[in-house]
Formats: structure tokens, C-alpha cells, sequence
């Protein structure tokens, strides 16, 4: 499951678009929105495709090495470790993952030169040889192993990086979000998983009125800033007295504004964290003048909304 702050990156991208005239309608802006998170979980998948059809060729290449007119003890007798690796095979056979993949109609066939050059190295890796000499056998190895082929070929692939950007129109942390997303789920599963489980999405999902949601929280913090930024916009005005909002950056209204929203609208979001995942936004997104003076009108307007008692929150602790 992907962390909220890449949620909120999402929304701010969002309605940067918004704001600068890119969209007037609501509806539309927030359907363009949800598309730009479909896309990375495509990219998600397509990662992962890739890298199953890479071992498929490993397989079918050991397999054809049997029929070599003169064929090497070794190609009689291959080492088949990576074959059965126990992560690689939940991850084949998982229906989940094959039928996400087939929604999206991912498909290698014209870019078998790119699956071949990948093939190779990761055929003649150090990491492969290390994992075929360990003398082990283990879930956790098998994790390992796959974890660091992942992050050295196939997440850090220029070439597949340039098919996804030929292919998508995205932003351009998407792919390595999709990547650290891939890592993180690969580190979740455990030898328990099974061909019906579901592995982690891009949302989290417990049932329809989950105020964990995410789904609700993207849509949420979306709209209520859009419906609600002339509000704020006064709150704003009344902490920066010797400043014009035209004279602000907008990236730097926009994440005020949603930090505002998520303080009065967000009951089960502690204060403590709205403050500082938006700090940790504008050192992204932002010059450090910025932080600093994001930081200072936050930390003001939230002892103001505390004092009008415009801030409630439900749950022990969420005031701090």
C-alpha cells in the first residue's frame, strides 16, 4: 500500500492543474485525477510483467540449452534455484496479479530485445551467482534475491524507463514510486501468501465506510480544498498582512490550503502529522525559504483554529 504523502503529491499535482486554468470543472479535474493514480498502478503491473516475462526467457533459454547439438554438463544439468525461487512462484501464479495484468493488455512481444538485454545481465549477475553458491535454502533468501534483481535491473532499467515514458504521459517520480511500491510489497509477503490472496493495492480498502479509505481521502482532500480555498484564502490573508497572495508561490498556497483542509475536515488525522507531512512537501516541492515560511504561517493559523476551536479531532492524542 502506498504511503499517504504520495497521495497528497498526487492531489497537489492535481490541483496545481486546477488552479492554473488547466481545468474548470470539478468533476473532470478529479477524474483526471484518479487516471493519474490508475497509471501508477499500471506502471505497478508493468513492472512486475516485465520482470516475469525476463525470468520466462531464463526459463526457456535453460530449457533450449537441453537441445544443443553438443549441450555442456551444465546445460544438461542446470542449476534450477531461481526457478524455484518461492517469492518468483507465488508471484506467477497469484490470480490476482495475471488477471490485473491482462486488464491492462500488457504485452512484451515487440520489445523482446529489451527482455534479452535485461536477461543477460541478470543471467550473468553477481547476485545470481552469490545466490546460486549459498548452500541455502530459504524463504527469506529467495525474498532477497529477487528484491535486489529487482532494484538493480529492472527498477533501474533505462530501457524500460524510456518504453514507460513513450507509452504514458506521467509525472516523472511516477515510475520509481511504482518501483519502491513493488519493493515494499515483495517485503511484505511471506510464505503464507496463496494463489487467491490479494497482495497490497495502490488503496486500502476495508469496506465501503472506512474512514481509513484512501480512495475517500484522495477524493476528500481534493474537492474540500477546491470547494474551500476562498476560506481559506482569508485565513491565509490574515497571517501574511505584509504579503499579497499574488506575490506567494502558488505551489506554496496550494499546500497551506491543503493543510488547512485536512486540520478542519480530517477528524482522524492528528495534527502533529498534517503539519509535518506538508513541511516534508514543500522541501520537495519548494525553495527553503519556502519551508520556512510555510511553516511559520501553518504553526500560526493552527493556534488560531485551535483557539476558535475550528480543529476537532476524534481520538486520543489527534490534538497533538
Amino acid at each position: 500500500m502506498l504511503g499517504r504523502r504520495h497521495f497528497r503529491v498526487k492531489v497537489l499535482q492535481a490541483l496545481y492543474a486546477f488552479f492554473q486554468g488547466g481545468e474548470t470543472r470539478i468533476e473532470s479535474a478529479e477524474k483526471n485525477l484518479l487516471q493519474s493514480i490508475d497509471k501508477m498502478n499500471e506502471l505497478f503491473y508493468l513492472q512486475i510483467s516485465f520482470m516475469l516475462e525476463v525470468l520466462h526467457l531464463y526459463e526457456l533459454r535453460m530449457e533450449e540449452a537441453k537441445y544443443k547439438f553438443i549441450p555442456t554438463e551444465s546445460d544438461l544439468n542446470p542449476n534450477v534455484k531461481l526457478l524455484q525461487n518461492k517469492l518468483l512462484i507465488q508471484i506467477q501464479t497469484n490470480h490476482a496479479i495475471s488477471e490485473t495484468i491482462k486488464r491492462y493488455k500488457i504485452s512484451w512481444n515487440d520489445e523482446q530485445q529489451m527482455v534479452r538485454k535485461i536477461y543477460q545481465k541478470i543471467k550473468n549477475s553477481k547476485e545470481l551467482l552469490e545466490y546460486f553458491n549459498s548452500g541455502n535454502s530459504s524463504y527469506e533468501e529467495d525474498s532477497e534475491l529477487l528484491i535486489r534483481v529487482f532494484r538493480k535491473y529492472i527498477a533501474k532499467s533505462g530501457d524500460l524507463r524510456s518504453f514507460c515514458e513513450e507509452r504514458f504521459l506521467y509525472w516523472a517520480d511516477d515510475f520509481d514510486v511504482a518501483s519502491v511500491f513493488i519493493l515494499k510489497m515483495f517485503k511484505l509477503l511471506d510464505k503464507n501468501f496463496s494463489e487467491t490472496d490479494s497482495p497490497e493495492t495502490l488503496f486500502h480498502k476495508e469496506h465501503a465506510d472506512d474512514p481509513e479509505d484512501d480512495l475517500k481521502f484522495i477524493q476528500g482532500l481534493f474537492r474540500k480544498t477546491i470547494l474551500h480555498s476562498e476560506g481559506h484564502e482569508k485565513l491565509i490573508e490574515s497571517r501574511t498582512r505584509n504579503w499579497e497572495l499574488e506575490r506567494i508561490a502558488l505551489t506554496d498556497i496550494i499546500l497551506i490550503k491543503m493543510a488547512l483542509t485536512e486540520l478542519i475536515f480530517f477528524s482522524q488525522i492528528p495534527v502533529k502529522v498534517t503539519l509535518n507531512e506538508y513541511i516534508e512537501l514543500s522541501k520537495q516541492f519548494s525553495s527553503q525559504k519556502s519551508k520556512s515560511f510555510i511553516n511559520g504561517i501553518l504553526d500560526r493559523l493552527v493556534a488560531d483554529l485551535l483557539a476558535e476551536n475550528k480543529i476537532k479531532k476524534r481520538g486520543r492524542g489527534l490534538m497533538k
